[in-house]
């Protein structure tokens, strides 16, 4: 379900994958062959949401803000599977694992790693290629090339996966 709310109405390119069982509701972007996957809740009803170029929003997922926060989502980035995202911003090429809470103003560093189950609390910074984990996260260590690896293979099969769907 995709929907206007006071007058503001998703904005999602041609070439972006959405799940037809979605909610996405108000001044909500979405960038080119991003997905969004299975029962995934966008709200933009309290400020604004903008969703990068061939990002990737997992099943479950659940993206909303408070009043003049808006939640960015840069390029490339991949959101695992129930997520919660509150007006965060999350950098170029992060990952966010599975189950993941990202609380008000906390920032995710570029090409960071987020463990599953972290929660970054509200205001917390993430610095760029990192692991963080725990509840509240932690910083653990500096990300490999194996890491970086990987990262790129999941946000790639993503990007594959999406535009297989969206062609079915």
């Amino acid at each position: 379900m995709i929907c206007e709310y006071k007058g503001k109405r998703p904005v999602i390119d041609d070439s972006a994958f959405v799940a037809e069982d979605t909610v996405i509701t108000g001044d909500v972007t979405i960038g080119k062959e991003a997905s969004i996957w299975f029962k995934t809740v966008i709200r933009g009803d309290v400020a604004p949401v903008h969703i990068g170029d061939r990002a990737n929003i997992q099943d479950l997922s659940l993206l909303h803000q408070s009043p003049n926060q808006p939640l960015i989502i840069e390029e490339g980035v991949t959101v695992g599977h129930q997520v919660t995202l509150h007006s965060a911003k999350v950098r170029k090429n992060a990952l966010i694992g599975m189950g993941s809470l990202i609380l008000d103003g906390a920032e995710i560093g570029e090409e960071a790693f987020i463990g599953a189950g972290t929660l970054v609390p509200p205001g917390k910074k993430i610095p760029p290629r990192t692991l963080a984990f725990g509840r509240p996260a932690k910083v653990i260590r500096e990300l490999t090339d194996e890491d970086f690896s990987e990262m790129n293979r999941i946000r790639q099969s993503y990007v594959e996966k999406g535009q297989y769907y969206k062609n079915i």
